[in-house]
């Protein structure tokens, strides 16, 4: 089936999704949901994917920092969320779903001697 993102679109989507049959089905439009409807679904298998309201509208944060470390979290002091974001970032990126995420580089214009340590911890591998 097609997305067509209209009404009609829509009521077409939930009536087959309420008579279909699926291999899985994943409750769920953030970024969690999304990723593990789309690895399904390259995998071969037919997936529904249920989200209350639009996709990816109420993306958990959680969730999100897993694949960009969490920087801001830093600012918060919480540095078991980040260390733990890095860690299931490192999962992600070597084991897990090397085909769905790729490090990214990127530069940051650091103008202070502080920020270099305060930065790198949030960016930086922890294996």
């Amino acid at each position: 089936m097609t997305a067509d993102l209209s009404p009609a679109g829509r009521e077409a989507a939930l009536a087959h999704a309420a008579g279909g049959t699926f291999d899985v089905a994943v409750v769920g439009g953030g970024v969690t949901g999304a990723g593990v409807a789309l690895d399904a679904a390259a995998r071969g298998l037919s997936v529904v994917l249920l989200e209350a309201g639009d996709l990816a509208s109420g993306t958990s944060s959680r969730s999100g920092k897993t694949v960009h470390g969490g920087l801001r979290y830093l600012e918060q002091l919480n540095f078991g969320l980040v260390a733990e974001a890095l860690h299931e970032r490192d999962l992600l990126v070597r084991t897990l779903a090397p085909h769905l995420v790729t490090p990214e580089p990127f530069l940051f214009p650091l103008t202070k001697r502080w920020e270099r340590p305060y930065i790198a911890p949030g960016c930086c591998s922890t294996t």
